[in-house]
Parts: structure tokens; C-alpha cells; sequence
């Protein structure tokens, strides 16, 4: 039993956690692309994304797993983007910091799904039945360049409105 559901239960728990958290920070970046802030969407990303990461370290366990390993850098990842976007408010630098460390965050928990889709999946599983098969690390460094890609462009296009957009703006709503 853990937090008074079974082995089972919680495990499916912490997997629909884990997928609400990578849609909607699938959601938080592609507004950041936009150039957006999607805010109750950022929220629910942060908080099932930290909530993945803590659940994670509630199963049993004999040895260090890598998923114990990237909940570890999660955690203090996702602490730095929650202390930009709330915090700090996006100001100056700390808006690129935030886009940093909501991608990175997003990415880990992407490629945690992938590792356990090859895990699971048993027609991925027969391609790398290891993880360490040619197969499996294409796919996760294909799902590495998406993210660095992603989140270049997510820094250059998740700026601060200039003050003439801001004129504009409000001008329009009036």
C-alpha cells in the first residue's frame, strides 16, 4: 500500500498525473511559441509535473533507478521555474530562465515516457529490450532535438510585450 492505495492504483495514479502534466506542458510551450502565457495551464504543468516527480519516489525500490535520477533534477528544475514565473513574474532575465527550466522540466518527463513506453509496449520493448539498443536512443535523441529546438524557439518568441504593443492593446479593448 501506498498513501492507502494499492501497488496498482497508485501506479496508475502516478501515470495519469505524469500525462496531464506532459499535455498540458505541451500546451504551456506551444502558447510560449505563440508568444502566450497560457496560465491555468502553466499551473496545472507545474504542479502535476512537481506531483510526477514526488510520486515517483513513493514506489518501492531496492536500487537508484534513472527515473529516481531525472525526479532529482526535476525537482530543483521546476523549483527555478516556479520561483521565475511566480516569484520573479517573468521580469527580465528570469523569463528566459522560466522558458529554461519549464522545457527542460517537460523534457524529462517526456523522455521518462519514452523509456517507459519501450518498458511496456511490447512491440517496443522487442526492438530494445534493454534500453540500450540502437532503437531506443534514436527515438530519445530525436525526442532531444525536438526539445532543443522547441525551446530556442521558445525563448525567442516568449518575450515581454514592448510598451507600443502594450499602447495598442489596450487601445483596441477600449
Amino acid at each position: 500500500m501506498i498513501l492507502g492505495m494499492s501497488l496498482s492504483t497508485f501506479t496508475l495514479v502516478h501515470v495519469l498525473i505524469s500525462l496531464v502534466g506532459i499535455g498540458s506542458g505541451l500546451l504551456v510551450v506551444y502558447g510560449m511559441l505563440l508568444g502566450k502565457r497560457f496560465d491555468g495551464a502553466t499551473t496545472i504543468f507545474l504542479v502535476t509535473t512537481v506531483l510526477t516527480s514526488v510520486t515517483g519516489f513513493l514506489f518501492p525500490f531496492e536500487r537508484l533507478l534513472p527515473s529516481h535520477i531525472f525526479g532529482i533534477i526535476s525537482l530543483p528544475v521546476l523549483a527555478l521555474a516556479i520561483y521565475a514565473r511566480y516569484a520573479r513574474r517573468l521580469a527580465g532575465a528570469w523569463r528566459a530562465i522560466y522558458v529554461v527550466s519549464a522545457v527542460l522540466a517537460l523534457y524529462l518527463n517526456v523522455f521518462v515516457l519514452v523509456a517507459q513506453i519501450f518498458l511496456k509496449v511490447p512491440a517496443a520493448h522487442a526492438l530494445a529490450p534493454t534500453g540500450k539498443e540502437p532503437p531506443f536512443l534514436v527515438v530519445q535523441l530525436i525526442v532531444l532535438a525536438i526539445f532543443i529546438v522547441l525551446g530556442v524557439f521558445a525563448v525567442k518568441t516568449f518575450r515581454e510585450p514592448l510598451a507600443n504593443e502594450l499602447a495598442w492593446k489596450s487601445t483596441k479593448a477600449s
